[in-house]
């Protein structure tokens, strides 16, 4: 496939432009973001700086490897298992933490035991999802496909909570002006990786060495500080969730 990728000029990246800060739209409907922004410079690296960005949803992500329609997928998607059954994962280049978010005026939800028999909104196929479902037995768990939909639901009472990453809640929460606030201790800290289809070691050594060059040139950290916080650590925290799941 890098073959391939290197003789077509193009590296085709899927992600759903609809996850902000990791993908996500400007004002002129171009992709931008902190994944956008580490698989352009991935693609450079790799030799092919023509990167394409294709949109789709967390629960099409895998199919939509298996059936060729795009090359990668990077957008804040955390190799779990269940994944790795079927499709190959790259290193991590990204990190965060999930948390519950509720309405500011909520005084009944602490943290994650206070949910039992509560509403909890989740992105579908995402790794929040998957955990929710796992953890939260006692639950009323939803699912939607985007996050803009949770939030609007969790700002018109259709639920009681939502389970997203800290960052993603903060933004949709500031782009719809929601009064909402987190809850509790970070539920679990997720890595992210490149996926691609299985059975492509050239392709994936050499997305693993561009990341590699990458942390250790501080490219990450200078993408990270534009577009996640200037005060987060990405590579430090990184390290920090691999020694954790070590």
């Amino acid at each position: 496939m890098l073959a391939q990728a290197k003789a077509n000029g193009t590296l085709r990246v899927a992600n759903t432009q609809s996850s902000p800060p990791w993908s996500m739209l400007d004002e002129s409907n171009n992709p931008v973001g902190y994944d956008v922004a580490i698989a352009r410079e991935v693609g450079k690296r790799i030799g092919v700086p023509n990167v394409v960005f294709v949109a789709d949803s967390f629960k099409n992500f895998v199919e939509g490897l298996k059936t060729g329609k795009y090359d990668l997928v990077m957008n804040d998607l955390t190799p779990t298992p269940e994944r790795e059954q079927q499709v190959d994962f790259g290193d991590p280049y990204g990190v965060e933490d999930f948390r519950i978010f509720v309405p500011a005026s909520n005084t009944d939800i602490k943290g994650k035991d206070s949910l039992k028999g509560k509403r909890v909104g989740v992105v579908t196929g995402s790794s929040n999802e998957i955990w929710a479902r796992a953890h939260l037995n006692d639950s009323d768990i939803r699912s939607y496909d985007n996050g803009a939909l949770i939030f609007n639901d969790l700002g018109s009472g259709r639920i009681d909570a939502v389970i997203i990453s800290h960052f993603g809640g903060m933004k949709y929460a500031n782009v719809n002006h929601l009064p909402v606030k987190e809850v509790g201790e970070p539920l679990i800290y997720q890595l992210s990786a490149p996926a691609m289809v299985k059975g492509q070691p050239a392709l994936r050594a050499a997305i693993n060495k561009a990341i590699a060059e990458m942390m250790a040139d501080g490219t990450i950290q200078t993408i990270a500080k534009k577009w996640v916080g200037r005060d987060y650590d990405m590579a430090g925290t990184i390290a920090k969730a691999k020694a954790q799941k070590e």
